[in-house]
């Protein structure tokens, strides 16, 4: 399955409710909301304030998805 979204590393600054993080990108200052991918939650994959993770961004502009914490 191809997968056109752009791809970024973060790290996570916040953790907020419902398995969502504030996250800042590298190469800027720009910060986001990003919220866990499916996989991650079905294997319980734990992601901590501080983590380097890949965010997966909307190029609508909406909320990012935390693929994979490196």
């Amino acid at each position: 399955m191809a997968n056109n979204l752009e791809q970024k590393e973060a790290i996570v600054t916040e953790a907020l409710p419902n398995a969502m993080f504030r996250v800042v990108l590298d190469g800027g200052e720009e910060e986001s909301i990003a919220y866990l991918s499916g996989k991650m939650r079905k294997f319980r994959i734990r992601v901590l304030v501080g983590d380097r993770v890949l965010v997966e961004i909307d190029p609508y502009g909406g909320k990012g998805r935390i693929s994979r914490r490196l």
